[in-house]
């Protein structure tokens, strides 16, 4: 697939993509291996909603994914591993060893009873045999459902039973900076709530002794030995279910989000070569967890499908040191790097002393994924890690989308912090009103809506079609509802300010938490910030702020004074926070996202009824927050 060059091309393309959107993906759709072409590029209503491309299509993707390069890239490496110890040995898979392994894990896979259409649970490290898990699944037409292996045996046996699965692969534990978990010992304990389960296949990662239970639980390398390693991809359709993948709801039941394989794998591929303008023999590494979307669409699918060399790394950003991230990039020569603001201002956090060492003259592009980053770590990042000459790729896009939505194609379009830019080819947004009127112009904020149909679009959420519809379809006529608010500029460029309902209302005027929280971050003294609101006798709403510094506070008073100041000059007078708590830490998932159904509580004098916190990456901090609550 060819990837957009300049501007004037972008521009081009998305006046195309736009015009004549069927013809515009079926060009990039024959790009790829089809054991039979699609009847139709695209069929769909929003109000069911139901939508289905390239029908009528068969294909497999991992015959995309490896197959395809084996004449051409078969010896180029597919996956770099980097362990979690530094001085532990790295692992380099070339398509052909990738590829051959894959086939192996497929056989096991069939020999454990699993078939086409299955659901298939991984809770697993971040090691090579999570991707190959991941495509020996998809070539066999089994449907994988990756859950993040830092969810509690309860999370975990909500998953599995909401997909059926039949089958579980596992590690016996994992590494995570100077953490041993147990997997095995969790999934044990959440397999006594769930009785579709069969068979637990396990890693031996951590050589943790375990618990195995006869008739159920095999090792994987006594599987693996003397298996075929021929194993032929079965032909899907291109509206079969690729995977599920698990999303938190408002009502605190976790979605699976359901993808299908065609349009999914268009998009993945294309995303990935324009977005990152990766070149044939980058080093390609996103830091994310293949438990997320990101780790699914820019770890695995998207980076394969383009042939390109994807690192996987298993350790955290802060082990052995904070300077562990660039050590990795000078080491294995990275050429793009993708990670997550709340990465870059934990790093930030930590001094300069741990940048310096490292010479980052191989980055050629860095990127930014799982919420809109703030200035100040916008500018230390392109300053301190882009070297001033890498361009910074702000990407909007979410687990329901499959892919990126919004953000600078690298180099190509002009860049603005905290602005996720302009849409990708092929995706048409809009902004609209609380009465679903579409806001015409620039230099307005609405709500941010998909108008058209992209193909990596959720298609439903899994054994509930009802809720999908309500959740994404029914809030405006025709049109994907994103949950979140958006400004666009003069230019047209789009700010993604926040979740809708992490939107305040003050006074009548309409506040992003995004926008106060962003405001905070400038003054010197602060790190990172959480704003929230609460129910305010006068206004209706106040802003509530939980502030974290860069050093211990001996006068309080004077720093509310000038975080207030600070947002009045950022803002105006009416973003001024009512109440400032500054804390240690904030309620955090593993995957980073600040947990801020917590904090609303905390803010409404609620601390008593805060509900599950056993998903924190640390409850204890909860604790310590109610105690400060002003």
């Amino acid at each position: 697939m060819k990837k957009i060059n300049s501007f004037e091309e972008y521009q081009t393309e998305y006046a195309r993509s736009v015009a004549t959107p069927e013809l515009f993906w079926a060009g990039k759709a024959n790009s790829f291996y089809w054991y039979k072409k699609w009847d139709s590029v695209l069929n769909w209503n929003f109000n069911e909603p139901n939508v289905k491309w390239f029908e009528g299509g068969k294909l497999n993707i991992t015959e995309n994914c490896l197959d395809r390069h084996l004449k051409k890239r078969g010896d180029k490496t597919a996956i770099t591993w980097v362990p979690n110890d530094p001085n532990e040995v790295s692992r380099h898979l070339s398509y052909k060893e990738l590829h051959r392994e894959v086939c192996k894990f497929s056989n096991v896979l069939r020999s454990n009873g699993a078939k086409k259409g299955d659901r298939i649970c991984l809770y697993m490290p971040m090691v090579p045999e999570l991707a190959i898990a991941v495509l020996a699944c998809a070539r066999i037409g089994a449907i994988h459902s990756v859950v993040f292996a830092g969810f509690s045996a309860q999370s975990l046996a909500d998953r599995i039973n909401d997909a059926t699965c039949n089958i579980v692969i596992t590690a016996d534990g994992a590494f995570r900076g100077v953490k041993k978990i147990g997997l095995k010992a969790i999934v044990d304990e959440g397999l006594q709530q769930c009785d579709t389960v069969k068979k637990v296949i396990v890693l031996e990662r951590t050589k943790e002794e375990v618990f195995m239970q006869e008739g159920r639980d095999v090792w994987w390398h006594e599987e693996m030995t003397s298996i075929s390693d021929i194993r032929p991809a079965e032909a899907m359709n291109s509206e079969d279910t690729l995977f599920i993948l698990y999303t938190s709801g408002s009502t605190g039941k976790p979605k699976g989000v359901v993808h299908t394989t065609a349009g999914y794998m268009v998009y993945a591929e294309y995303s990935f070569r324009n977005v990152f303008q990766y070149e044939d023999g980058d080093v390609y590494w996103c830091t994310a967890d293949i438990g997320w979307i990101t780790g699914h669409s820019y770890i695995i699918y998207g980076p394969l499908l383009a042939g390109a060399t994807t690192m996987m790394f298993e350790g955290v950003p802060s082990y052995p040191d904070a300077g562990r991230f660039w050590d990795i990039v000078d080491k294995y020569q990275v050429n793009i790097f993708y990670t997550a603001p709340t990465a870059i201002r934990a790093l930030q956090a930590k001094g300069l002393g741990f940048v310096k060492p490292y010479k980052l003259d191989s980055l050629k592009v860095i990127g930014t994924v799982g919420e809109p980053i703030n200035e100040e770590a916008w500018q230390w990042y392109y300053e301190h890690i882009g070297k001033e000459k890498c361009p910074i790729v702000d990407t909007w896009w979410q687990t329901e989308t499959g892919g990126i939505m919004i953000s600078p194609l690298a180099g190509i379009t002009d860049l603005k912090p905290t602005y996720a830019t302009l849409p990708l080819p092929g995706i048409q947004p809009c902004l609209v009103d609380g009465d679903g009127e579409e806001i015409d112009g620039n230099n307005v904020s609405g709500n941010l809506c998909i108008k058209y149909p992209w193909p990596s679009m959720i298609r439903t959420t899994y054994g509930d079609h009802e809720r999908c519809r309500q959740v994404y379809f029914s809030a405006y006529q025709d049109k994907y509802f994103t949950g979140d608010g958006c400004r666009r500029d003069e230019n047209g460029f789009y700010r993604i300010t926040g979740r809708v309902d992490d939107v305040i209302n003050v006074s009548g005027h309409r506040i992003g938490t995004a926008e106060v929280e962003d405001a905070i971050n400038t003054y010197e003294k602060v790190v990172e910030s959480a704003v929230v609101g609460y129910p305010h006798e006068i206004k209706g709403q106040g802003i509530y702020a939980f502030v974290i510094c860069d050093e211990e506070i001996k006068n309080e008073d004077t720093l509310k004074a000038a975080i207030l100041t600070q947002v009045t000059q950022v803002i105006g007078p009416i973003a001024k926070p009512d109440k400032i708590q500054v804390v240690s830490g904030l309620p955090k998932t593993r995957s980073g996202k600040i947990m801020r159904r917590i904090l609303r509580k905390v803010a409404s004098g609620e601390a008593n009824n805060l509900g599950d916190v056993s998903t924190l990456l640390d409850p204890s901090v909860v604790d310590k927050i109610k105690q400060g609550a002003i």
